[in-house]
């Protein structure tokens, strides 16, 4: 384990010492004093700037991990009661099939944590070794030989040596307190950074499922974690990990406020945020309405009217040629025509039937 992590111990020294050199170059005092606690500040500037572009693969992994959460859902409901192999390896399979087909990966999203984890263990040795390297019963680490060791273990924030740890220092009520106040600051900062990425920055449909249980645990867990891991954690990796995690809680902020994920809070408020500027310069923004999709209709087939007879006066002979006159269906103007010939002659035989006994005289006997 040391000779995997003694290039990052390498490469972690060369940095502090390179970021102590500047700073004494702009003006501060060269030796032990704040220049070697900015070091470790300028260290996480210089970290973090490499890690931008892998930050940026984060959030399109945490996006697409969000946008394939109703499918994934589906893909668990419908093996929700099935434990046997077969069924196990057919989810997995679906699973890593959908991961392929939106170009996301769960993993993906850990990335940057998990390369800050070596740099952590490697200043976290490199600052454990100082106090050795000083007094010469131990070897140097790169540019850090025992006369620079000596300046930068003897620096100290507020009287708390770089060194020191909290519950190492039983006696020093001063390193106690500024140990202490690092460690609540470095959990607070830590939970405040995955509450506003949880809470803020997720659509409706991503708050439900097992992956956002287990995110919600882990939002309490964690700090708590770090909390009790960092009474063991010199001075130091305290200044590196709360400085981490400020870095990471400002870089959240502009993402979530520019760059919001979709269906998110964020997103609702960044409208707003808009909307109103729009409104300062008289500019409407009309809301973006869902698309409704139409499905195709089918051609309705026009109902075939059927002639009805008119009712007869009693006495009088159907009309010679009625049927004749019924509409064709595939002519859609020939039903009111055909009616109104077929209906008319109607009326005409009914009075010519009524006027024939008045017409003829009858001759008297």
């Amino acid at each position: 384990m040391m000779q995997i992590l003694y290039p990052l111990e390498w490469a972690v020294a060369w940095i502090m010492f390179l970021c102590h050199k500047l700073f004494v170059f702009i003006g501060l005092p060269d030796g032990a004093g704040v220049a070697w606690i900015l070091s470790i500040v300028g260290l996480v500037i210089v970290i973090r700037t490499i890690m931008i572009p892998l930050f940026f693969k984060q959030i399109r992994a945490s996006r697409g991990m969000q946008m394939v959460q109703p499918e994934l859902q589906a893909i668990q409901k419908k093996y929700k009661n099935k434990k046997d192999p077969a069924s196990r390896e057919a989810m997995s399979r679906e699973t890593m099939a959908l991961y392929k087909k939106h170009g996301t990966n769960p993993f993906a999203s850990c990335l940057p944590v998990l390369l800050q984890a070596p740099v952590f263990f490697a200043l976290f040795r490199v600052l454990n070794s100082l106090r050795g390297i000083a007094d010469g019963t131990k070897s140097g680490i790169g540019p850090i030989d025992q006369a620079v060791a000596q300046a930068a273990e003897t620096s100290s924030l507020f009287g708390a040596p770089l060194s020191s740890t909290f519950l190492h220092e039983p006696t020093d009520l001063n390193t106690k307190i500024v140990a202490g106040v690092l460690i609540v600051s470095m959990a607070a900062t830590q939970f405040l950074t995955q509450r506003q990425l949880t809470m803020k920055n997720m659509p409706k449909a991503a708050l439900e499922g097992p992956m956002m249980q287990t995110q919600k645990i882990m939002l309490y867990m964690l700090p708590v974690i770090m909390a009790v891991s960092g009474v063991n954690f010199p001075v130091g990796v305290l200044i590196y990990w709360t400085t981490t995690n400020l870095w990471s809680m400002g870089q959240q902020f502009y993402t979530i406020r520019k760059m919001p994920a979709p269906g998110s809070e964020a997103e609702r408020l960044l409208n707003e945020r808009k909307a109103r500027k729009a409104a300062r310069k008289g500019i409407v923004i009309e809301e973006d309405k869902p698309t409704v999709i139409e499905q195709p209709r089918g051609q309705r087939q026009q109902p075939k009217r059927k002639d009805r007879q008119k009712a007869r006066p009693a006495g009088t002979a159907p009309v010679v040629g009625a049927s004749a006159s019924t509409p064709s269906s595939t002519e859609p103007s020939a039903p009111e025509d055909s009616s109104a010939t077929s209906e008319s002659p109607a009326p005409k035989a009914a009075s010519t039937q009524r006027q024939q006994p008045q017409g003829k005289k009858r001759k008297k006997r």
